[in-house]
């Protein structure tokens, strides 16, 4: 069950035979890097530098994990001249301030690489100042629906794959007995996590983009109209495990946890790879017993994830750096946590079968094949905005939670509070 948390990948090579055999021994010196990873993260991390440094035996590679402080950790370091020569950032828009610093080195000789494994998609995530600087080497899969499977079964519903499948299913499971949706709206990130699934499908990445950097306003229609399909969702609160009032009192593991109770309380819950964890340490659920599906179409919409992740990024330019940023696009790389579990990635040639399990296969699966990828738009926008309890988006999703009777009124509440953030 711990493998469930998810797995790796990447692609490339630091020879013209792609396969590292030939001048590694050639290249030396040592590497400082930072990341957010403990525990065994940063034991399976560290397996990734032993399969570089075997590849790479006269690099020595140090890390130091910083936690969830790594930004603040980053920053001191940066401003007082002593930044690490690779850190690991979640949050995109954290490295944006340090390309625009002119604090970051460029990695264009790693894109050949990238592209040819990641795809473009995954490329401009790592792109800023139209200039490439990142890796997107730990991923994580937002676009996924988790169910019991016991309630589908007794319910006779398969796992739906379009939104009009979703929709008649959820009247059949409740008319089983079970309320179909659980939903943590106690947590605004789950409700910005929901919207944001919808709108990549039913507006398509350019306006997703747009709507990201606040270059249309939150009133566009394709907002309104994103909102208007969340209705299935929140729309009628007897599908809802404790209507709209109890969804807003219940917390990310909570709302979990009730679709695996006994009896449960709900039949599935829409959130990412990470449920995988809270399933294996919150619940009974053995084998079996659950299950996940990708997040529905709409309207024909092509296959799309939306995700979060670990980007690799270089501070001190040196030939070991670049060694090491373009062993990041490799395949071993991948492999040497994805092996070990709790590492999911993108890459699109990394062999399936090093997955420990056939749901983190399929779920790695979908990240690999998805036509296109986009980062969490919430992480993108201005935290005040995108990333605050209590205030912007998080909350006017809430609102539209417990009153999903107006879209267009909501949508207008968000630009107020949008038109501020992005001055």
């Amino acid at each position: 069950m711990a493998a469930l948390v998810m797995v790796a990948a990447a692609c490339g090579g630091d020879d013209d035979d792609g396969n590292g055999a030939a001048g590694d021994e050639d290249v030396s010196g040592s590497l400082s890097v930072l990341g957010i990873w403990a525990g065994q993260e940063q034991a399976s991390f560290q397996a990734v530098i032993d399969s570089f440094t075997e590849r790479y035996p006269n690099v020595s590679v140090s890390y130091n994990s910083a936690g969830d402080n790594l930004p603040t950790v980053l920053r001191t370091a940066v401003d007082g001249g002593n930044p690490p020569d690779v850190a690991f950032i979640a949050q995109p828009g954290t490295i944006q301030q340090f390309a625009d610093d002119g604090a970051l080195q460029p990695i264009e000789f790693a894109r050949d690489d990238l592209v040819e494994n990641f795809g473009e998609s995954i490329a401009d995530i790592g792109t800023f100042n139209d200039t490439l600087y990142g890796v997107l080497f730990k991923s994580a899969n937002k676009s996924l629906g988790w169910y019991n499977t016991q309630v589908l079964e007794d319910a006779g519903v398969e796992p739906p794959t379009t939104i009009e499948e979703l929709e008649q299913g959820a009247q059949t499971i409740a008319a089983s007995g079970v309320r179909p949706y659980s939903i943590a709206g106690a947590d605004g990130w789950t409700l910005t996590d929901l919207f944001e699934n919808i709108y990549l499908r039913t507006a398509g990445p350019e306006l997703y983009d747009q709507l990201a950097n606040h270059d249309i306003p939150w009133t566009h229609p394709s907002v309104v109209e994103a909102l208007e399909r969340m209705r299935v969702f929140i729309g009628n609160p007897q599908l809802i495990a404790g209507g709209a009032g109890g969804a807003l009192q219940t917390d990310f593991p909570r709302s979990v946890t009730q679709v695996f109770s006994d009896p449960p309380e709900a039949a599935m819950v829409f959130e990412g790879d990470f449920v995988a964890g809270n399933i294996a340490n919150e619940t009974n659920a053995q084998e079996g017993d659950f299950g996940v599906f990708t997040f529905p179409e709409i309207d024909g919409s092509p296959p799309v994830v939306v995700g979060a992740g670990d980007i690799a990024v270089l501070f001190r330019d040196s030939p070991a750096g670049q060694a090491f940023m373009r062993y990041l696009t490799t395949p071993e790389a991948a492999e040497a946590w994805a092996s070990r579990g709790g590492f999911l990635s993108a890459n699109q040639n990394l062999d399936p079968g090093v997955y420990p399990d056939d749901i983190t296969r399929q779920i790695a699966t979908d990240l690999a094949d998805a036509e296109t990828f986009r980062f969490d738009l919430s992480d993108l926008a201005p935290p005040e905005f995108g990333g605050t309890p209590g205030q912007g988006l998080w909350q006017k999703l809430q609102n539209y939670l417990r009153n999903p009777a107006n879209p267009q009124a909501i949508a207008q509440a968000i630009e107020r509070d949008a038109a501020r953030a992005y001055r």
